[in-house]
């Protein structure tokens, strides 16, 4: 059974930083990408970066130059480095994974992002 754990969330002021880190296990087969979402209630979940074996990482417009995506293959291991935090940026944040192995997509339980004063 793969399991996604996510760590890091909580409350920080305007122009904060935490680092949300997530760790996988349980899958015979590697990950073809790793990457974080995030949700506020009554929306859709949106990707927010994600890092794939073919290329660089990918961020949505509004994180570029705030977050930076890192990833440890060999420990099945994403991290979200988030900077400069915005109250926009408050939502519960997803880690995402998805399996070599019929593309097969896992899903963390989320942790709390709030950003307030």
């Amino acid at each position: 059974q793969v399991q996604l754990v996510e760590s890091g969330g909580g409350l920080v002021q305007p122009g904060g930083s935490l680092r949300l880190s997530c760790a996988a296990s349980g899958s015979p087969f590697s990950f073809s990408s790793m990457g974080w979402y995030r949700q506020t209630p009554g929306k859709q979940r949106d990707m927010v970066a994600i890092i794939s074996n073919l290329g660089g990482p990918a961020y949505t417009d509004s994180v570029k130059g705030r977050f930076t995506i890192s990833r440890d293959s060999a420990k099945n291991m994403v991290s979200l480095q988030t900077n400069s935090l915005k109250p926009d940026d408050t939502a519960v944040y997803y880690c995402n994974a998805r399996s070599s192995f019929r593309g097969t997509t896992y899903w963390g339980q989320g942790t709390q992002v709030t950003v307030s004063s």
